[in-house]
């Protein structure tokens, strides 16, 4: 008993005497310290993080290359995002894609070819979400998205007073409405209860 706690006192001494200055990292004192970078307001990336009731849109946006501008100060843009509900209502997900993109039917492809296929599809989905601007007047003229050749426009709620932020008095597209906005330091996010075609 006594020879076992005498070792457990001794191995950290033996432990350090058989370390050699060789092994051993040594910091450069000329090193400076590390700053966090500090925004007045978060970033597209940062509310969408936190963003629970937009967690599957991102969940998608993440996965692409064109994500690294919700994180970019210098690339300001509006992003339209979907909620959950309104992703899971769809017929066809994101990454089966629509129309003449659609992969389905009883064409057989190889899972390759699926994954390529998906990958492009969720890229045309998230690019049809953001306009590469910000701010934005929410009137009735056209802002070209991201997606070549899809425009995105609002119009005004005909029974709207009036009243209240100029977001909650439009739709978008087809009637999708807009149920939140949240300002980010590179741009504005509108939470929508619909989805924006890719047609």
């Amino acid at each position: 008993m006594k020879l076992q706690c005498f070792s457990l006192i001794l191995l950290p001494f033996l432990s350090l005497v058989s370390a050699s200055g060789d092994e051993q990292i040594v910091m450069n004192p000329t090193d400076a310290p590390f700053i966090p970078q500090a925004h007045a307001q978060p970033t597209l990336s940062d509310l969408l993080t936190v963003e629970q009731s937009a967690s599957i849109f991102y969940s998608y946006a993440r996965e692409l290359e064109l994500s690294r501008i919700f994180g970019d100060d210098s690339a300001n843009s509006t992003v339209l995002v979907p909620i959950n509900k309104a992703v899971m209502a769809l017929s066809r997900k994101p990454h089966e894609g629509q129309g003449s993109t659609a992969i389905g039917g009883d064409v057989e492809i190889t899972e390759e070819e699926f994954d390529k296929l998906s990958k492009a599809n969720v890229e045309r989905w998230v690019s049809a979400h953001i306009i590469p601007e910000a701010p934005i007047v929410l009137d009735s003229r056209e802002y070209p998205t991201l997606l070549e050749g899809k425009s995105i426009s609002f119009k005004p709620i005909l029974k709207s007073d009036g009243k209240g932020p100029e977001w909650t008095r439009v739709t978008v597209e087809g009637g999708i409405r807009i149920i939140g906005m949240k300002e980010a330091s590179n741009g504005v996010l509108y939470l929508l209860d619909g989805v924006i075609s890719t047609e």
